[in-house]
């Protein structure tokens, strides 16, 4: 089977805004039928999220998390810690960074999930999804700016936020998804000691 009826073609293309952190454009392309469309999108560099596990004095789990104010929504969001890759930083470089700069703690083994695109209509956005294990708390490292709270929830409680409404944001519903499966035996992670990741 072939997607060439599915195919847009780009014929032309000009930059709407540049800015610190997104650009904006409008290309046109050629469409399946021949036609002609615009297409206006925000070209992002990625990012990475994280889904920690820590384990809690009794031998259970407990997942990290974060609230953070959302300037665009108006609204304190629960989510797992992510960011935005930094040019030629690849992905578990930045899950590492990331994890001890907004939470504080270090991982003794990671594995990759996936990689998701959360706003495919309007942006070039992917973010990889990284479990981490064996975590050990330091110290926090926030960017400027940047104001957040480290919270813990079990999996139930993370389930429950999600099925009411709690949890909106759309990489945390994939990470939770992942993790349920992952803990139910029908999804597996390829778990990789941090050292052999230096």
């Amino acid at each position: 089977m072939t997607d060439r009826h599915l195919i847009e073609e780009k014929l032309d293309g000009q930059v709407l805004f540049k800015g610190h952190f997104l650009h904006a454009v409008r290309d046109t392309v050629r469409l399946p039928d021949g036609q002609s469309a615009c297409r206006e999108y925000v070209l992002h560099p990625g990012a990475v999220m994280i889904v920690p596990l820590l384990e809690d004095a009794s031998g259970g789990m407990r997942l990290v998390l974060e609230r953070q104010f959302r300037y665009p929504v108006g609204q304190v969001i629960i989510e797992f810690p992510a960011g935005k890759l930094d040019a030629h930083e690849d992905g578990l470089s930045c899950a590492r960074r990331e994890l001890l700069e907004e939470t504080g703690y270090s991982a003794t083994h990671w594995a990759k999930a996936a990689v998701i695109h959360p706003v495919i209509a309007y942006s070039t956005e992917y973010i990889e999804v990284w479990f981490a294990r064996g975590l050990s708390l330091g110290q926090r490292r926030l960017d400027a700016g940047e104001f957040l709270d480290v919270i813990t929830a079990t999996t139930d409680e993370l389930m429950q936020w999600c099925a009411d409404g709690t949890v909106t944001d759309a990489k945390t519903l994939a990470g939770a998804l992942w993790l349920q499966n992952v803990q139910a035996g029908k999804w597996s992670l390829d778990w990789q000691p941090a050292a052999a990741t230096l």
